[in-house]
């Protein structure tokens, strides 16, 4: 028995080592997403029945002065912001039947009734909090910690690897990466990572003169920072402290900010350039991962110190907000393409048209769920 108890609640087990890491991770990212469809919502004076972490029975909650349901639900994977005139969590268009049951008060601050640019700011405003959070995130651990970077500098070339059959030599160093000017051998890898296969053209720079040359990333498996197997596209360079020169960089405030707003960029794009090519089969499925899997990484970070955790919530953020962008309904970027539709044919969709599309896009995410819990558990 206490050898039971020790594996499910010591700082090594299971509830406190792992289910409590995930839960304040996934809890953050999901609070500041619905805050922001919130406080955008209220500021364009729309009515707001519910806030909920979480789905399913109630845990716990209060009702504001506003006449807002503040809940915890069981369900801790998720959460919605119930406008006035929502029928459900996912704030589909209610039919003129369902209108009718409001009030005269309700339907002025009903989501539905409100301008297409005050309904598309509020659906907005849940992936760009999403967005900010990693930007407040990374701008405090640039401040806070600073970071190392080395020159883009090639000190060892592998044997027959792709800079090697490309003709890449020791000493030379990278001036532009597909057209990407690079300052840090950092930045090289950040532009090859992801593309592997791809024909990429490199600029070097070899006893003063310009040099181009092409090179096809492959996969290789690596152990990333909290010990999880990746596959990482590279070309086959090492860089060393002699001539990659690292050095610490220290940020002021404004410079830590612009620091994070192009880190997030960059882990935006890098999602982006990962789905696209998950898409057409050109990425490892193993890659992708679910709530086991987000998991087990926060378990890792948690044990590896706070700030490996915060970091953990700054990746995760950019993905729920990417994420909640696609054109699918119910998603986020689902409604905005109707809001989009609405302002050119300057009628709202029909509701068979809006069922049909909410039914097809509805299967798809519970597809994709599925697939990324049958990841978890059995496929990798």
């Amino acid at each position: 028995m206490n050898e039971i108890l020790h594996a499910l609640f010591s700082t090594e087990g299971f509830v406190l080592g792992t289910l409590v890491p995930f839960l304040f991770v996934l809890t953050v990212v999901v609070f500041v997403h619905e805050m922001g469809h919130y406080l955008v919502g209220r500021w364009c004076g729309i009515g707001v029945k519910a806030f909920s972490i979480g789905f399913g029975p109630e845990l716990l909650g209060f009702s504001d002065s506003h006449g807002t349901r503040w809940k915890l639900c069981a369900i801790p994977l998720g959460g919605y912001v119930k406008f006035v005139g929502d029928m459900n969590a996912t704030s589909s268009q209610p039919t003129s039947e369902e209108m009718e049951t409001l009030t005269e008060e309700e339907r002025k601050v009903a989501f539905h009734t409100q301008p297409i640019w005050k309904r598309a700011a509020t659906v907005v405003a849940g992936p760009l909090f999403n967005f900010l959070l990693t930007i407040v995130v990374f701008t405090v651990l640039f401040s806070a910690y600073g970071r190392y970077v080395a020159e883009p500098m090639v000190a060892e070339v592998t044997a027959d690897s792709p800079a090697a059959k490309a003709g890449i030599l020791p000493g030379d160093r990278f001036v532009s990466v597909d057209g990407s000017k690079v300052e840090t051998f950092g930045d090289v890898q950040r532009l090859v990572s992801g593309r592997a296969g791809d024909t990429i053209t490199f600029v070097m720079l070899r006893d003063g003169k310009e040099v181009t040359v092409t090179a096809a990333p492959r996969l290789m498996e690596q152990e990333d920072a909290l010990g999880n197997k990746v596959k990482v596209a590279v070309i086959g360079v090492v860089n060393n402290k002699e001539l990659g020169q690292p050095r610490f960089v220290t940020y002021t405030p404004v410079g830590a900010v612009a620091a994070a707003v192009e880190e997030t960029g960059h882990v935006i794009q890098r999602t982006g350039q990962f789905l696209q090519r998950f898409v057409v089969g050109r990425e490892d499925k193993c890659q992708l991962g679910g709530p086991v899997k987000i998991a087990d990484m926060a378990g890792k970070a948690a044990k590896l110190g706070f700030e490996w955790l915060v970091q953990l919530i700054a990746l995760l953020s950019v993905g729920i907000g990417f994420l909640n962008l696609l054109p699918i309904p119910p998603l986020d970027g689902g409604h905005l393409l109707f809001y989009g539709v609405e302002a050119v044919i300057r009628r709202p969709v029909s509701d068979r048209m809006m069922e049909m599309a909410y039914r097809a896009g509805l299967l798809l995410v519970l597809c994709f769920m599925g697939f990324v819990f049958w990841n978890d558990l059995f496929g990798c």
